[in-house]
């Protein structure tokens, strides 16, 4: 008689496939009932994928290879390194990174996810898996990334930046489209991931941008005119005899060695990389994409722009959210300097 308690094994579409030389867990198969958004499930893929590189030894992946990955973790692998001593150490690490308050939760929450999956097939104790779910991130203090605020004319020389790392014209006409949605729409890197050029529309005679947020959330955005023409110049670059590509193509994309357009959208990687070495070549350091939303949000309330404008352009679902997401900016602590003036001392 079957044991009910058996992990399932067939030969084709199933959760767990097996096979003479090792058995392997379709972590996307399982992960679409718990998963609110393409960006969640990238997100945990991504975590899942570095955990088992950091605690095994093996490479990390990214794009098709990240997804083959997912489809068929080997559970020779994954099994042993899943207890609650490991994912507190991993967690450990991962804030000694510096890494922000919501990339811990976000990684802490993926291993947990493929715990419960994991208890649910029959590999993984129940013991185990409520061990793992107690596990807490570090302290905020510790584990809290300091996001930068640049100011206008620091976004400005990112944006150079972003064009002056290319090495052909495709890819700086590529990069403007990129640096620009960042700096002046105010995107989170997974949202622009996933704009196709059927998400670009004119509403009421104004050019606007359909924009799939968080937790399936889509918002019309209008576009600058600067960002307009970017994307007028970098469809120049795509088009085939004089046609643009499908609705269907994601509107960036990445390169082969050659210069060729890659098939596919650009990753969620690709795009911090283009940030991080922008960053560099303007002599800024150390930047994220994300920061680039917090400079938009900090600027525009510098500038005295009503915090529901703010509010509008960021997508949240209310002011108060964006009152909060202001009150964490870096800001000028400038007390000191008005005591030492009430003081009357001269500068040296």
């Amino acid at each position: 008689m079957e044991n009910p308690q058996s992990p399932p094994v067939s030969q084709s579409n199933s959760l767990v496939v097996a096979n003479p030389a090792d058995v392997t867990f379709n972590f996307i198969a399982v992960l679409q009932g718990r998963a609110s958004s393409t960006h969640t499930y990238r997100a945990y893929a991504r975590w899942v994928d570095r955990y088992l590189a950091d605690m095994t030894g093996l490479d990390t992946t990214k794009g098709r290879a990240r997804r083959a990955r997912m489809e068929a973790l080997p559970l020779a692998n994954i099994l042993p390194i899943m207890n609650s001593t490991l994912l507190r150490t991993w967690l450990g690490q991962i804030s000694s990174e510096q890494q922000g308050k919501q990339a811990l939760n976000q990684a802490r929450s993926a291993i947990i996810t493929l715990s419960s999956l994991l208890s649910e097939a029959g590999w993984l104790d129940d013991y185990t898996a409520a061990a793992m779910t107690n596990v807490r991130i570090p302290r905020a203090e510790t584990g809290q990334r300091q996001g930068r605020w640049l100011s206008v004319e620091q976004v400005r020389l990112l944006m150079q930046g972003a064009e002056d790392i290319a090495t052909t014209n495709i890819q700086r006409a590529r990069n403007a489209v990129l640096i620009r949605m960042l700096c002046i729409m105010a995107l989170r890197r997974e949202e622009l991931t996933e704009i196709r050029w059927k998400d670009l529309h004119t509403q009421a005679g104004r050019p606007v941008l359909l924009i799939h947020g968080k937790g399936s959330k889509a918002a019309l955005v209008d576009m600058p005119n600067v960002v307009l023409k970017a994307i007028q110049n970098w469809a120049q670059f795509r088009s085939q005899d004089g046609q643009l590509p499908s609705p269907e193509n994601f509107l960036l994309c990445g390169f082969y060695k050659s210069g060729r357009p890659r098939p596919g959208g650009l990753t969620a990687d690709a795009i911090w990389r283009v940030v991080k070495d922008a960053a560099k070549i303007a002599g800024l350091g150390n930047v994220a994409p994300h920061d680039l939303r917090r400079s938009v949000a900090g600027n525009l309330e510098q500038s005295g722009v009503p915090i529901e404008t703010i509010s509008r352009l960021l997508r949240h679902s209310n002011v108060a959210i964006t009152q909060q997401y202001l009150s964490k900016l870096p800001r000028e602590n400038e007390g000191a300097l008005l005591m030492a003036d009430l003081l009357n001392f001269d500068p040296d």
